[in-house]
C-alpha cells in the first residue's frame, strides 16, 4: 500500500538512518587517523582519480530519467538485485528506468516484486536472456557467472536503439551515494569516448599474482566492469559488435577461456582501442576482491560511492575495513522496502499501475470507522517475492498434488516436521519483514532437512499493517502451485505419512478434473500434547482417539467447524463418501489448482476458511471425505489475532460486517442460490 502515514515505521527508519550516519562518522574518523599516520601518496590504484579531484560535473536535471541496465539470472541473483535497488532508491533523487536482462526464473520473481512494490518514478523493462545466449555461448568462460557474465557485451544491440546512455551494474554492488552523481560523469566524456570504467583495484592484469598466471591483455592494471557508463550511440556507430567479437576470437587462439567473463574482453578491446575509455573516479567502484588494493582509493567514509563485492566469497572476503562494508550492506539487505515507496516531489511521473485507484479507495476510508484497520488492511498491496530460495519445479504428473499453506516467523519450527511428513511439492507463503526474511534464509541454510528440499517453494509476502492478511497469503501460495491439484492446509498441521501418495491415487481413482468437480476432504484431528507418537495408519489413529490422546479437531472449542465430516461414519468407512455443506464448515480439502481463490477481505482471525468453503459449495463442488486420509493439528501458543478476536467486541463486530458484505457479493454472483447461506451469517462467530 502506498503510505498515508507511518509514524512507527518512520521512527524506525529515522533510527536506522542515525545508526548508519554514526557508522559513517566513526569509520570516517578511523580512516582519517590512519591516513594521517601512514598515508602513502605514491602510486596505487585510483590515487589519480579520487572523487575530490577537480570540480564535480553538473548533476542531471531534477526530473531527468536515468537508465540502468542489470543482467540477472536465477533465484540468488534476484535477491541480490533487490538489495542493490534498495540502495539506489535510498539515495536517488531522479526517476529511474531499470533495464533487466533476465532468465525466466528471475523475470517471474522480479516482475511480481516490482509490480507489488509500486515504487513511484521507477519503470522496469525486461529483456529475455535466452534470446541473447547464442551471441556469447561460443566464448569459453571459467567465471562463476557463466554465460550471463558475458551478456553485458551485447547490451548495445539488446537495448532499445533510441537509448543513448546507460549505467550498467553488476548485481553485487551497493550504492553509498546518489546515482545521479554517477550519471553526471557522462559529461566528462570526450567526443570519442564511449565506455566509462574504474581501474581494476588488484594486480590481476599485471600477471604477477602467481607463477604462470597469464591474464588477458589490458592497459596497465586494466579496468573493472562491475560499474560501467556506456554511450550506446557511440558504440553502435563504432561497430562495437564486430569490434569485440574480432578481439575475442583473436585472443582465444592463444588463451583457453575468459577468467573474468566480459571484463577480460572489455579490457582486450580497450587495450587495442584506448580512445574508447573514460577512466572514472575509483570511489565509484570500490572493489572488495581477494587481492584488493581498494583501501588506497579512499581516505574517508564520505569518499565512498559504490561498494563492489566482486569476490566469490562475497561478505566473507578478507579486507581491512570489511566489518564496516559488511554492516553497510546488511543495512540495505534488512531495510524495510516499504519505506522506499516515496514520491519524488516536484517531479511529476506516471504512477505505478493501480496506484491511482488504490489512493482513491484509501481516500474514501473513514479513519473514525471502528473497522478502519480492517478496511485499510484489505486495500494494502504487499510486496511479494515469489520463490525466495532456489526451487526445482516438479516434473509434470497428471494427478500430482502441492501442499499449500502460509506462516509467519513464529511457525518456522514446523517446517522440518512438515517436510518429513510430506515428500511432495509444497508452496508456502511467509509473512515477514525484510529483516526476518534474512533470518528465515539463515534458518533454511542451517537445516540439512530443509536445505535438501528443492521442491518446496517459499514466497515472502512483506509485512505491512496491523492485521494478518491470511487469505492474501493463501492466495499467493495457491497462485504459485505448479501441479494440477492442491492440498489446502495450515502450517500447524502434520499430514499422515502416506497422505501424499494416497491423495494422488484417490484423484486418479475418482476421476477428478473435467469428469468430476469435487473437493476431497481430509479429516482433521488434534493433539494437546507437544510430544506424542504420530500414528502411521488409520488403525493407530483410532486407537489414540479411543484413549484420549487425540481428538477430532476443535472438538472442545468449535465442533461446528468439522462436524459435517461425520467422524463416526469415517471410523467405519472403506470408500469415499459425500457430505453436505453446513454453516461454519471449514474442512481441509484437495481441489484443482484453478479452484476459487480465498476472499482477501478476511484478515486477522475469523471466517477466512469458512468463506472459501461457502464459495466452493456455491460453485457446486462435491464434498467427498476420504476414508484413509487424516491430518493432525499440533498445539501452539495462540496468535495475536485470535487473542484480539476473543477480547474485543469491536473486532467481532467488524468481522460480522465483513460477513454481511461477503454475502452481498455472493448474492450478486450466484443470485437466489446465495439465500442458502444467509442463516450461516446469523450464527455465533466462528473461531476459524
Amino acid at each position: 500500500m502506498l503510505p498515508r502515514g507511518r509514524p512507527r515505521a518512520m521512527g524506525a527508519a529515522a533510527l536506522l538512518l542515525l545508526l548508519l550516519l554514526l557508522g559513517f562518522l566513526l569509520f570516517d574518523g578511523r580512516l582519517r587517523r590512519a591516513a594521517a599516520l601512514d598515508e602513502d601518496p605514491g602510486a596505487g590504484p585510483g590515487d589519480h582519480n579520487r572523487s575530490d579531484c577537480g570540480p564535480p560535473p553538473p548533476r542531471p536535471s531534477k526530473c531527468e530519467l536515468l537508465h540502468v541496465a542489470i543482467v540477472c539470472a536465477g533465484h540468488n541473483s534476484s535477491r541480490d538485485v533487490i538489495t542493490l535497488v534498495k540502495s539506489m532508491l535510498f539515495y536517488r533523487k531522479n526517476p529511474l528506468h531499470l533495464h533487466l536482462v533476465t532468465d525466466a526464473v528471475a523475470r517471474n520473481i522480479l516482475e511480481m516484486l516490482f509490480h507489488t512494490w509500486m515504487v513511484p518514478a521507477v519503470h522496469v523493462s525486461f529483456y529475455n536472456a535466452e534470446e541473447l545466449k547464442s551471441q556469447v555461448s561460443w566464448i569459453p568462460n571459467k567465471h562463476y557467472s557463466g554465460l550471463y557474465g558475458l551478456m553485458k557485451l551485447v547490451l548495445p544491440s539488446a537495448l532499445p536503439a533510441e537509448l543513448a546512455h546507460v549505467i550498467v551494474l553488476d548485481t553485487d554492488v551497493t550504492f553509498a551515494s546518489d546515482i545521479s552523481e554517477l550519471w553526471a560523469l557522462f559529461a566528462h566524456f570526450s567526443d570519442t569516448q564511449a565506455i566509462g570504467l574504474v581501474e581494476n583495484q588488484s594486480d590481476w592484469y599485471l600477471g604477477n599474482l602467481w607463477k604462470n598466471h597469464r591474464p588477458w591483455p589490458a592497459l596497465g592494471r586494466g579496468f573493472n566492469t562491475g560499474v560501467i557508463l556506456l554511450r550506446l550511440d557511440r558504440l553502435r556507430q563504432a561497430g562495437w559488435e564486430q569490434m569485440w567479437r574480432l578481439t575475442a576470437r583473436r585472443e582465444l587462439l592463444t588463451l583457453p577461456a575468459t577468467s573474468l567473463a566480459d571484463q577480460d574482453i572489455f579490457n582486450a578491446v580497450i587495450k587495442e582501442h584506448p580512445g574508447l575509455v573514460q577512466p572514472l573516479p575509483c570511489v565509484w567502484n570500490v572493489q572488495l576482491s581477494d587481492h584488493t588494493l581498494a583501501e588506497r582509493c579512499y581516505s574517508a567514509a564520505s569518499d565512498l560511492k559504490v561498494i563492489h563485492w566482486n569476490s566469490p566469497k562475497k561478505l566473507q572476503v578478507k579486507n581491512k575495513h570489511v566489518e564496516f562494508f559488511r554492516n553497510f550492506y546488511l543495512t540495505f539487505l534488512e531495510y524495510d522496502g516499504n519505506l522506499l515507496r516515496r514520491e519524488l516531489f516536484g517531479c511529476p511521473s506516471q504512477p505505478p499501475p493501480g496506484a491511482e485507484q488504490l489512493q482513491q479507495a484509501l481516500a474514501q476510508l473513514d479513519e473514525e470507522d471502528p473497522c478502519f484497520e480492517f478496511r485499510q488492511q484489505q486495500l494494502t498491496v504487499h510486496r511479494v517475492h515469489v520463490t525466495f530460495l532456489p526451487h526445482e519445479p516438479p516434473p509434470p504428473r497428471p494427478h500430482d498434488v502441492t501442499l499449500v499453506a502460509q506462516l509467519s516467523m513464529d511457525r518456522l519450527q514446523m517446517l522440518e516436521a512438515l517436510c518429513r511428513h510430506w515428500p511432495g511439492p509444497m508452496s508456502l507463503a511467509l509473512y515477514l519483514t525484510d529483516a526476518e526474511a534474512q533470518q528465515f534464509l539463515r534458518f533454511i541454510e542451517a537445516s540439512p532437512v530443509l536445505a535438501a528440499r528443492q521442491d518446496v517453494a517459499y514466497h515472502v509476502v512483506y509485512r505491512e499493517g496491523p492485521l494478518y492478511p491470511v487469505n492474501q497469503l493463501r492466495n499467493v501460495a495457491l497462485a504459485q502451485a505448479l501441479t494440477p491439484y492442491v492440498f489446502l492446509s495450515d502450517i500447524d498441521f502434520l499430514p499422515a505419512y502416506s497422505l501424499y501418495d494416497y491423495l494422488r491415487a484417490s484423484i486418479e481413482q475418482l476421476g477428478l478434473g473435467s469428469q468430476r468437480k469435487a473437493a476431497l476432504v481430509v479429516p482433521a484431528f488434534e493433539t494437546l500434547h507437544y510430544r506424542f507418537s504420530f500414528p502411521h495408519s488409520k488403525v493407530e489413529l483410532l486407537a489414540l482417539l479411543d484413549v484420549g490422546a487425540l481428538y477430532t479437531f476443535r472438538y472442545h472449542e468449535w465442533p461446528r467447524g468439522h462436524a459435517p465430516t461425520d467422524y463416526a461414519r469415517w471410523r467405519e468407512a472403506q470408500a469415499p463418501y459425500r457430505v453436505q455443506w453446513a454453516a461454519d464448515y471449514e474442512p481441509y480439502v484437495v481441489v484443482p489448482r484453478d479452484c476459487p481463490r480465498y476472499d482477501p477481505r478476511f484478515v486477522g482471525f475469523g471466517w477466512n476458511k469458512v468463506a472459501h468453503i461457502v464459495e466452493l459449495d456455491a460453485q457446486e463442488y462435491e464434498l467427498l471425505v476420504l476414508p484413509e486420509a487424516f491430518t493432525i493439528h499440533l498445539p501452539h501458543a495462540p496468535s495475536l489475532d485470535i487473542s484480539r478476536f476473543r477480547s474485543s467486541p469491536t473486532y467481532r463486530d467488524c468481522l460480522q460486517a465483513l460477513k454481511d458484505e461477503f454475502h452481498q457479493d455472493l448474492s450478486r454472483h450466484h443470485g437466489a442460490a446465495a439465500l442458502k447461506y444467509l442463516p450461516a451469517l446469523q450464527q455465533p462467530q466462528s473461531p476459524a
